[in-house]
């Protein structure tokens, strides 16, 4: 039993199980032999060690995208370890890896970053701003940019190993986008903000492109094996699980994909929203767990749908506020938030029943939630990390950034809630582009959150990356 709950707090490979009537400790050149009387000294003394989590080398964890991070956590307010400034807005989710935090900034770099001192390693200049969150498998790093390209660089060095060139990169559009005027023009939409995060196994990489693209590469070389046609930007993230890729599109479809040949093996069909493309499109990327697969929507639904056959199981309705983030699964529960109304919710995962809810003040909530020892974490548009304790069901702290503490009293309404009227004053685009703009100003958690050996990492559109415990 000993042994056992050793286990539990240690890396493995680290501890052996031995009979249990004593207890060999080997040093160099010399046994030392130790009676059962002192084995609850020597057990005591390991489980004081400092407990190390597994590194949280992708988007949302792992290729399920299941949200859970096998760390401590922080269970009281969290103070800042460091914080490691960009010259633009962090939006882009770290990876962390090898000691080492991977993100990308607007300002055209993917940093890494030691987790020791927050003291920048290297940097890799693509000139034009990544949103993408990265990659880190077998020694390489991968990531894609707005210039259109897909980079693959030495994780320890950042030397460039190989990059390669799809169609090229843009953002969703539409006419009268959000009702904006004037009507006849097509819009790029600000709030696709955005890049397809890369998932890698089996030495093939996977990531969506705003060319309508669902692409796979060799891992090693860059070379192309397939790739899959979609009718619009596909800026979600592909979740890889039992030889099948989950992936959606703007073009209102979600698709499943083998693995291997990028065959199509089935399709769903969500909302559509000709006249504003308001209430259209799958930006939240898809997280996989018991055969079911779960993800939110730009029409307003959260949808479970069967992983082998493509067939509503249930759907959540949000009244007209999108699911732009990625759910968090564990335990039989899915746990994700809204845009306008700022609801956090946990549904059951069979069955789609309303377990709680918790609102923030109406703030949007674009980040995806991260869970570690008991507590989840998820962004704020208001520039605050919520920690809310999923056994009491009520918020347990918040983390308030930089831009958040200085600007943000200034858009926000003496109830707490956001201050729209400040910044959107007319339905032109234009006004719509600057208020979008304006509200960011405020340190908004775009990025999510990620929970590696009791320190949250995160990024902030006030620029920095934060280190937090």
């Amino acid at each position: 039993m000993l042994c056992a709950n050793a286990r539990k707090q240690m890396p493995a490979g680290l501890i052996q199980c031995v009979p249990a009537a004593e207890l060999t400790l080997f040093r160099p050149r010399r046994l030392i032999w130790m009676p059962m009387k002192h084995l609850h000294l020597v057990v005591a003394l390991i489980l004081s060690l400092p407990v190390f989590g597994a590194d949280a080398a992708m988007f949302r964890g792992n290729l399920a995208h299941t949200g859970v991070y096998d760390a401590a956590g922080v269970p009281k307010v969290a103070k800042v370890k460091w914080k490691f400034p960009t010259k633009g807005q962090v939006i882009s989710s770290p990876a962390v890896a090898n000691q080492t935090a991977y993100v990308g900034s607007t300002d055209g770099n993917l940093y890494a970053v030691d987790l020791d001192s927050g003291a920048e390693k290297w940097k890799i200049e693509t000139h034009v701003r990544i949103t993408a969150s990265p990659a880190v498998d077998g020694g390489v790093v991968y990531f894609g940019s707005y210039d259109g390209q897909f980079y693959a660089a030495d994780a320890t060095s950042g030397q460039l190993k190989w990059k390669f060139q799809t169609a090229g990169e843009r953002r969703f559009a539409g006419k009268h986008l959000h009702g904006s005027q004037p009507e006849g023009e097509s819009m790029p939409d600000p709030f696709d903000l955005y890049l397809s995060s890369p998932a890698v196994t089996g030495g093939v990489v996977y990531f969506g492109s705003g060319d309508g693209n669902m692409y796979a590469l060799d891992a090693a070389s860059g070379k192309l094996h397939w790739k899959f046609q979609t009718g619009d930007v596909v800026h979600a993230s592909p979740a890889v699980v039992d030889g099948t890729v989950f992936i959606g599109s703007w073009d209102s479809y979600f698709y499943a994909l083998d693995a291997a040949t990028g065959k199509e093996k089935w399709r769903f069909k969500t909302g559509e929203d000709p006249k504003i493309h308001n209430q259209v499109g799958i930006q939240s990327s898809a997280v996989v767990v018991d055969g079911m697969v779960y993800f939110g929507c730009r029409d307003s639904n959260f949808y479970a749908l069967d992983a082998h056959s493509g067939q509503q199981k249930w759907v959540f309705n949000n009244k007209g506020s999108w699911v732009v983030g990625s759910a968090a699964a564990q335990a039989g529960k899915v746990y994700f938030a809204t845009s306008d109304s700022g609801l956090f919710h946990a549904l059951d995962a069979k069955s789609g029943a309303e377990g709680f809810s918790l609102k923030s003040k109406g703030w949007p909530m674009f980040s995806s939630p991260a869970i570690a020892g008991g507590l989840l974490y998820i962004g704020s548009n208001e520039g605050k990390l919520l920690a809310i304790d999923l056994k009491t069901q009520q918020f347990a702290w918040e983390f308030q950034t930089d831009a958040s503490r200085e600007k943000g009293p200034a858009l926000t309404k003496p109830d707490g809630t956001p201050n729209y009227e400040a910044v959107f004053n007319e339905d032109f685009y234009d006004n719509m582009v600057a208020g979008a703009n304006r509200m960011l100003t405020v340190g908004a958690l775009l990025s999510s959150p990620v929970v590696v050996n009791g320190v949250i990492y995160v990024g902030s559109t006030d620029g920095n990356l934060y280190a937090l415990q």
